[in-house]
């Protein structure tokens, strides 16, 4: 990050205390078309742009396609360096509960590692749990009424292809509600590295085969959905400040 300072002539500055890790970058770019985000010049990464918005009253941050968890990680490492105090993964899931609505919404509190990320920051496990809990409440909290909300485990692979029909029944019966990239890694960074991370899983496609094959609920959702998370994280960074 010093060196990409030096080279793009970039100031030190702290980035939003909140930081949202945008999978698909729809959000992003539904914001950066209505004029309500901007291009943050100090934000020192080769790889990543971050968009700054408000969301209701609190400034946050937003980096688009942040898709799988390595990718995710990377940002997130670099973000806790850069001064963020909560990381929210806000990701695309593929519904394995029939149950589930489609759009809706499942803040992960656990997630199956089937992929390789989390692998080299904590030793083997069959699931993790986040590492931060408290904010899974304040999350649940003020997503309520915004769509459809439930807590719960999520299967993560870095595999998107190969989500078998043995798989989907397996990780079914083992209580996942939704299939997912980057919840298993944030989780074990977050443990690792004492920082505060969330996932909020987007229930947008059906991997079963029923209903409508992708439902994302649209920007006006989408802009609603980025002003609750980061209310509810600053409802949790007011507590543990």
């Amino acid at each position: 990050m010093e060196a990409v300072r030096s080279e793009r002539s970039l100031a030190m500055v702290r980035v939003p205390p909140i930081c949202v890790l945008d999978f698909d970058g729809d959000l992003a770019d539904g914001l950066l078309r209505e004029g309500a985000a901007t291009v943050s010049e100090s934000w020192a990464c080769f790889h990543t742009q971050m968009l700054v918005t408000k969301a209701g009253n609190v400034e946050c941050g937003v980096i688009p396609r942040t898709i799988g968890g390595p990718y995710a990680v990377l940002i997130a490492e670099q973000l806790h360096a850069a001064g963020a105090q909560l990381t929210i993964g806000l990701t695309s899931a593929g519904r394995i509960a029939p149950s589930l609505p489609l759009p809706s919404i499942v803040v992960v509190d656990e997630a199956i590692r089937d992929e390789g990320t989390s692998l080299h920051y904590l030793p083997p496990s069959r699931t993790i749990a986040t590492s931060t809990p408290s904010v899974v409440d304040d999350l649940i909290q003020h997503l309520t009424g915004l769509s459809s909300v439930r807590r719960g485990l999520a299967w993560t692979t870095d595999a998107p292809y190969r989500e078998t029909d043995q798989q989907l029944r397996a990780w079914r019966d083992a209580g996942a509600l939704v299939v997912e990239m980057q919840a298993a890694s944030l989780f074990a960074y977050g443990q690792a590295r004492g920082a505060a991370v969330a996932v909020v899983a987007l229930v947008s496609n059906s991997v079963d085969g029923g209903d409508k094959p992708f439902d994302t609920g649209g920007h006006t959702y989408r802009a609603q959905l980025l002003t609750a998370v980061v209310n509810a994280g600053q409802q949790f960074l007011g507590r543990i400040r």
